[in-house]
């Protein structure tokens, strides 16, 4: 015979479990001995393993009782329902699992994986942290916006990529971020930057600049997310202007001079998402 002391130890609870699952009704009160103690008996320690078993489970203790009373066939029954919810609740954390294991991750939290593998193509290419932000904050609302789209315009990113000409064009972005708006190596810099555009304009057709097709609202989104992040993004767009280009995320070709500022058909993208 067990001390209520032994009886908790055996089934792995406190006395105090045994005490309140006492007073509710769940485990039977054996009655003292000549020594005013309770004893408990081995069909006790298994009736307790079976409350707490059930109770850890997520049972409420009034449906602990109802099962310790039901018949074998509906005791397996219930513990089956138990059994796949329980299995239904670990696939949920998991999920969670998953998604807090992601918060280490950065980038990956919110992005798809395919652009996610553009932004560190980016980073082994040596394109400043700085315009990687900026690629990022982009993609952040275009995958919100239009998920469907991602695979199509990151693999079009990676052959973009592909030409070292866009990768030096990153770069030079990135050395814009360093300058003032009264640097005269930022205008240097749009230089290049025109430079490139228009040559690649020029060989591939401006439809090749950009065909991603972003919707305009989405566009002036993106266009304060990069002037946010990289402040002479705006004045660069003002260098870009005074040499036959316009716009950051679409970047457009301006009439010759003497045509005003109507812009052409064909569309440019200098911080293409």
């Amino acid at each position: 015979m067990l001390t209520i002391g032994e009886l908790a130890a055996y089934a792995g609870v406190t006395v105090r479990a045994v005490r309140h699952y006492h007073a509710k009704g769940l485990l039977p009160e054996p009655e003292r001995d000549h020594s005013g103690y309770r004893r408990y008996d081995a069909t006790a320690v298994v009736e307790l393993i079976k409350i707490r078993t059930l109770a850890d489970a997520g049972v409420p203790l009034g449906r602990v009782r109802e099962l310790l009373q039901a018949g074998e066939d509906e005791f397996a029954t219930a513990v089956a329902d138990i059994d796949r919810r329980l299995r239904a609740e670990i696939r949920e954390r998991q999920r969670h699992r998953a998604r807090i294991a992601r918060l280490t991750a950065g980038d990956s939290l919110v992005l798809p994986p395919e652009v996610v593998a553009f932004l560190d193509q980016l980073r082994a290419l040596g394109v400043d942290e700085r315009i990687v932000q900026v690629e990022r904050d982009g993609w952040i609302p275009l995958a919100a916006h239009s998920p469907g789209r991602i695979p199509e315009w990151t693999a079009r990113k990676r052959r973009q990529i592909a030409d070292p000409r866009l990768v030096d064009f990153y770069r030079t972005l990135g050395q814009a971020l360093d300058r003032t708006d009264d640097d005269p190596q930022l205008v240097e810099l749009a230089d290049k930057m025109a430079a490139y555009i228009s040559e690649v304009a020029d060989e591939r057709g401006e439809d090749y600049v950009d065909d991603a097709d972003i919707e305009p609202p989405i566009a002036k989104l993106l266009d304060s997310l990069a002037f946010a992040t990289a402040p002479p993004a705006r004045r660069l767009i003002e260098l870009l202007r005074m040499r036959g280009w316009t716009g950051w995320t679409k970047v457009e070709r301006l009439d010759p001079p003497g045509n005003g500022d109507r812009r052409v058909t064909g569309k440019g993208h200098v911080a293409t998402y």
